[in-house]
This record gives C-alpha cells, sequence and structure tokens, in this order.
C-alpha cells in the first residue's frame, strides 16, 4: 500500500509515490511559482501534459488561459499560423483575421509540445517571443506585445538535436532555463499497482462493470516488462483487460504476450529489403554463411541477428539480464528463453 502524499490539488491527479515522482511534484511546486520558462523532457507517455497543466494550476496565472499546441502535428505554415495567427490576405485560404495561441494565451501559458519538430525558421520567431514577448501576424507589420508564459516539451535529447544541426543552440538554451525530467515507467515499477488499480477503476466506471482484482501473476508480469509506450501504454493494455475479462479477475492471460514474455524481440527488419543483399551483409560482417535453403532466408537472418544484439547488450550490461532486458525493450523471462535458445552464457 503506498503511502498517502500530501500535495496540492493540482498534483493529486498525477499519479506517483515513488522517490523519482516525488521529486517532479517538488520541482513542479517550485518552478510554478515563477514566471520562467519551463522545459519537460521524459518519453512519450510519462505525462508531461500532466504536469504542464499542473504548472499552470499552481502558478499566479492560474485564472488566465491555458493552451496546448502540438508542434509535431502541423505543417511549418500552419503551425506558424496557429502560433502568431494571420491578417486577411495573408495567404490563399486566409479569408479573415485570425488571433494565434501566443495571444490567446495572453495572461496565462501556452504549452508547447513537441518543440523538437519545430522548424528552424519558426525557432527563430519563438526565440523572439521569448525574448522580447513580441511577435507579428503573418502578413502584418504591425508588432504585438504579449505576456505569456511558455512551459515546452519534448521527448528527444534536445543537445544532441543541436549537435546535429536541427535545433538552434540559443533557443535550447532559452528554453532551459528551469527543466522538469519525467521517469519513464520502468523506472518507477514501485508506483505500478496504484496506476493499475486507478485505470481499472476509470474503464470499470466507463465500461459500467464491477473493478477486476489484480492477481500476482499479472502484476509481477507487468512488473518486469520494460514498458517502452509508458503510462500511456499501460493504461491501454489496462483498459483491453477490462473490456475483456470473463471473470472477476485481471489475470496475466489478459496481458498482450509480448508483455507476458511470450514474444520473440522484434527487430524491424522489412521484408521489402532483399533477404540475399542482407544475407551478404551479414557474410561480409562474419557472423553469417550463406547456405542452405533460401525459403527461411528471412527467419535465419533475424536469429543471426538477434543472437549478435542479446550477446552484445549482455557484454556491455556485464551480464545484468535485469539491465539487458531493460535495455532491449523487452521482458526479463523472454530475455533468460533466448539466452537459453542460443545457447548464450548468462554472464557472456
Amino acid at each position: 500500500m503506498n503511502a498517502v502524499i500530501d500535495r496540492p490539488p493540482a498534483l493529486a491527479g498525477i499519479i506517483g509515490a515513488g522517490e523519482a515522482m516525488l521529486n517532479v511534484f517538488r520541482t513542479t511546486e517550485r518552478v510554478a511559482r515563477s514566471s520562467a520558462t519551463v522545459l519537460l523532457l521524459g518519453e512519450t507517455g510519462t505525462g508531461k501534459e500532466l504536469v504542464a497543466r499542473a504548472i499552470h494550476e499552481l502558478s499566479p496565472r492560474r485564472s488566465g488561459p491555458y493552451i496546448r499546441v502540438n508542434c509535431g502535428a502541423l505543417s511549418e505554415s500552419l503551425l506558424e499560423s496557429e502560433l502568431f495567427g494571420h491578417v486577411k490576405g495573408a495567404f490563399t485560404s486566409a479569408h479573415e483575421n485570425r488571433t494565434g495561441r501566443f495571444e490567446a494565451a495572453h495572461g496565462g501559458t501556452l504549452f508547447l509540445d513537441e518543440i523538437n519538430s519545430m522548424s528552424f525558421p519558426l525557432q527563430v520567431k519563438l526565440l523572439r517571443v521569448l525574448q522580447e514577448q513580441e511577435f507579428e501576424r503573418v502578413g502584418d507589420t504591425k508588432t504585438i506585445t504579449v505576456d505569456t508564459r511558455i512551459v515546452a516539451a519534448t521527448n528527444r535529447e534536445l543537445l544532441v538535436e543541436v549537435e546535429e544541426g536541427r535545433f538552434r543552440e540559443d533557443l535550447y538554451y532559452r528554453l532551459n532555463v528551469l527543466p522538469i525530467f519525467l521517469p519513464p515507467l520502468r523506472e518507477r515499477t514501485e508506483d505500478l499497482s496504484e496506476l493499475i488499480d486507478h485505470f481499472i477503476g476509470k474503464y470499470a466506471a466507463e465500461n459500467h462493470c464491477e473493478p477486476l482484482k489484480l492477481t500476482d501473476e499479472a502484476l509481477d508480469a507487468m512488473k518486469t516488462y520494460a514498458w517502452p509506450g509508458n503510462v500511456r501504454e499501460l493504461e491501454n493494455y489496462v483498459e483491453r483487460a477490462v473490456v475483456m475479462a470473463l471473470g472477476s479477475e485481471f489475470t496475466a492471460d489478459l496481458l498482450p504476450p509480448h508483455v507476458r514474455g511470450l514474444s520473440p524481440i522484434r527487430l524491424g527488419i522489412s521484408k521489402s529489403r532483399t533477404l540475399e543483399s542482407i544475407s551478404e551483409e551479414l557474410v561480409n560482417l562474419g557472423i553469417a554463411q550463406q547456405n542452405g535453403d533460401e525459403t527461411d532466408l528471412y527467419q535465419r537472418i533475424v536469429s543471426l541477428v538477434e543472437k549478435q544484439l542479446i550477446e552484445q547488450t549482455l557484454k556491455s550490461c556485464h551480464g545484468v539480464q535485469t539491465k539487458t532486458a531493460t535495455r532491449l525493450g523487452i521482458n526479463r523471462n523472454t530475455l533468460h528463453k533466448k539466452i537459453e535458445e542460443y545457447g548464450l552464457s548468462e554472464d557472456s
């Protein structure tokens, strides 16, 4: 049973009692009191939007608007108009003046999700708004001044994006004033039970049925799974279990095979590639011999690559299987089976 954590209502809806999430809560409360730019870092599905809204609700701007824009969901031209607005006649479909999200969020908070997907020209305009709090609508010369706080989020390592020329270095440092890192679910397994109970209750209510009782077997399987999709993936599987359950228990068989360690590693080798060319590459690398029945060539290649991948990852993790499974994004039971299947030494 997780201890009850005393925290403000704005954070009460974010589940987590482990030290990793407690650090997030403490940092969120501290940064919310300021008007400085906040950068939320973390993998997809870790709850960045929940924290962004909590920052707004805990801030002096709580009575102002909170507006979200997904920068990765719009083309460059649409995103520019969405953020800064446009005047009538600025482009073919601009039949009237339109207020942008920066203006609409005046006195409040603008949450820019997937900030890494913004183009270089838009990054320049955003940098200006962050520095000077002013901009022009598309097709206009009149300067508009706003008082809008920016909370940005990314699931990419922005310094890598800077090094590879996809993100402006000056914008990175302007955004990275108050960073908050949201840990992946695999690093906060102590919160799994509470999260699962929450989603069971939520979807039981939506489907007008009694909440399922979580079995130890199902919980154990979920604790050893790496959760590449994080909390969003967990919620999806819990909803499916609630809908598909025939009894009153949340049993392990309600989980997808890969969560239970019953599916092979997905290496993403496309059959659209010429199998002979892949085989030739492996021969040149000295890890395969091109012989045997061509009908099973694809499966032999996958097995060869899979074995090499597991062996190399085991070595880099010094034989620690839990760490190896996490890096590979698979269940620990699956890893153990693959080690036996390929005759690998457990300490590699």
